[in-house]
């Protein structure tokens, strides 16, 4: 396996909430409202494939 395909390592919430300037709390309230960037539960904790946060925030930037 070469360094080019290793996969990137997934994001914490706070990887997400400093790469979109919102502050974590609102990422919780998005995510409770079915809203913002897919997250995955790895046991009690978050995390995010930063390619579908990148994807998600593309999305949201074309709708505007």
């Amino acid at each position: 396996m070469t360094a080019s395909s290793t996969p990137e390592p997934l994001w914490e919430i706070e990887d997400v909430s400093a790469y979109l300037r919102v502050p974590v709390q609102t990422l919780y309230q998005w995510r409770k409202r079915r809203y913002g960037p897919p997250a995955a539960r790895v046991g009690r904790h978050l995390r995010y494939d930063p390619a579908s946060v990148r994807a998600w925030f593309t999305d949201q930037s074309t709708a505007a």
